[in-house]
């Protein structure tokens, strides 16, 4: 877990990162620096994503952010992947008085196909454990509540393995899932950046929409992005 040095105002708005299954708070750690500098103080957390189901590691990410959420200023969530699914969740549980906005970074909020494929393999069970299992496509479009916060949503359009970005995943897709999986209903906006699924909280112009979108609750508060994108 990283958390940001105590020097930084109680009454700095806060951020918490969580990363995507079989990932760790490392993957993050671009991502965490540029919103430092942007201001924000952080909470970088790992998480057991492969050994137990979404809604136990909910429960024990808890403690960790409900010390966090005790300052006197907004808490914004930002995940990756699996990450976003966990923050509803979360959210769903455990929404704290200040919440902010959330982004979601490639997150299967309708499943990704992928799981769909592998989900009855031994070795898929085995390594991605109970909560690989709830990226299913069958499993997710009714599992969680409705949103009522401001959500954003990133979506890549790049893949790097042929088979699933060409054959198993409707396209676009940034390789583990597609765009129009990664939508969500009551979304605040959404954008798709040119980067695999992988790259997304690496990616330079999803960093930028990330904190425009924290700032402002759009991401096309940036000027730029016709150029960039």
């Amino acid at each position: 877990m990283h958390e940001a040095p105590d020097m930084r105002s109680a009454r700095c708005a806060g951020v918490v990162l969580l990363h995507g299954i079989a990932r760790g708070s490392s993957s993050l750690m671009r991502l965490e620096r540029s919103l430092q500098t942007a201001g924000f103080a952080t909470l970088n957390l790992d998480y057991a994503s492969r050994s137990k189901p979404i809604a136990a590691l909910v429960d024990d990410i808890h403690p960790a952010i409900a010390r966090f959420a005790e300052r006197e200023a907004p808490l914004h969530f930002v995940a990756h992947s699996m990450g976003g699914l966990v923050t509803r969740a979360y959210l769903a549980k455990y929404r704290p008085g200040r919440l902010g906005g959330v982004v979601m970074l490639g997150t299967p909020n309708g499943g990704s196909e992928v799981a769909d494929l592998l989900s009855g393999s031994r070795l898929y069970r085995a390594f991605y454990g109970p909560a690989g299992l709830e990226l299913t496509t069958a499993r997710r479009p009714n599992a969680l509540p409705d949103v009522d916060y401001p959500v954003g949503v990133i979506a890549g359009n790049r893949f790097i393995d042929p088979v699933a970005g060409l054959f198993v995943l409707p396209k676009p897709n940034d390789g583990r899932v597609s765009v129009q999986s990664a939508m969500l209903a009551g979304m605040a906006d959404h954008v798709v950046v040119k980067a695999s699924h992988t790259g997304l909280p690496r990616n330079s112009v999803a960093i930028e929409r990330t904190i425009a979108f924290l700032r402002e609750g759009c991401f096309r508060a940036c000027n730029h992005e016709s150029r960039r994108l």
